[in-house]
């Protein structure tokens, strides 16, 4: 067998030494490299996953092009070829290899899973993200201030300008919560460059834990079909240095947004507080 690894471990590195960086990072986004302290597992985990398919299928279609060319019917030959029943060393192989498979992947999965979804116990940030059809609101706990988002307005091509852009500011190497929360119906918020997304659910809190750990402008968006405007319900992760975050919150308080957005617009609520009243009327 090492005869036979040797080969393949050295044609595989070769062949990946010659990958474009888009293809080592298997055409993730570009800009997600080290985004956060969580996407660079992500992008591990998903590029080992292709490979290892990738290999499964080259062996599967080799299996099948040589057994179609080796047990084709010959010139001269006629009737049907000897039948088998089964082959157990073939069947178990295939039997034994999926599951060893499938647990793989699993446990991998889950192992980073884990580090994903675990909480911090002390965040040094924590926003609160509140999605309505079809924008964002962006409450800074910490600081006791609050921005409120607008939809989203297009150009005469049709693209979105970003003046109407809603922004959420966060704070490079700083441990960060984000509280996410629904005015409506179910959105899902989603940075596509930090390579995760995650529901947000009416009457429910999720949350996303995470260190941003590259400044820059990232795309984010809703990526649960909402509604009408659901394409248009966009927004901005700008992720700064302290002072240029300090700045901003500074603009917040003296453009007079302190306090916190509540969820007194949820038309959820009135529709509960109306079956709430139809219900105590029928009981009257």
């Amino acid at each position: 067998m090492k005869w036979v690894a040797a080969p393949v471990v050295l044609s595989t590195a070769l062949l990946l030494a010659g990958c474009t960086p888009e293809q080592q990072r298997g055409f993730l986004p570009e800009g997600s490299e080290g985004a956060t302290n969580h996407t660079d597992g992500i992008t591990g985990l998903w590029v080992t996953s292709w490979i290892v398919l990738l290999a499964v299928g080259v062996i599967t279609w080799g299996l099948i092009i040589w057994a179609t060319i080796a047990y084709r019917r010959r010139k001269g030959q006629t009737g049907l070829p000897v039948q088998m029943r089964y082959n157990m060393p073939i069947e178990t192989f295939f039997t034994v290899v999926p599951v060893i498979l499938v647990l793989g992947f699993f446990a991998f999965t889950a192992q980073e899973q884990s580090k994903i979804e675990q909480r911090y116990e002390a965040p040094e940030n924590v926003v609160e993200v509140i999605g309505k059809r079809w924008a964002w609101d962006f409450n800074y706990v910490n600081d006791d201030v609050y921005f409120q988002g607008v939809q989203v307005q297009t150009d005469d091509e049709g693209e979105a300008t970003d003046d109407t852009m809603p922004v959420l500011y966060l704070p490079v190497d700083k441990t960060t919560e984000l509280r996410l929360e629904t005015r409506d119906v179910i959105h899902s918020f989603w940075v596509v460059e930090y390579l995760y997304k995650k529901d947000m659910i009416p009457g429910q809190t999720n949350y996303m834990s995470f260190t941003p750990t590259k400044t820059g402008t990232f795309m984010g968006k809703c990526a649960e079909l909402c509604g009408e405007y659901h394409s248009m319900m966009l927004f901005q992760m700008k992720v700064v240095e302290q002072d240029e975050y300090d700045a901003y919150i500074e603009s917040l308080r003296d453009a007079g947004n302190t306090g916190q957005v509540t969820k007194e617009f949820n038309p959820n609520q009135e529709h509960i507080a109306g079956d709430n009243d139809s219900a105590k009327a029928q009981n009257d």
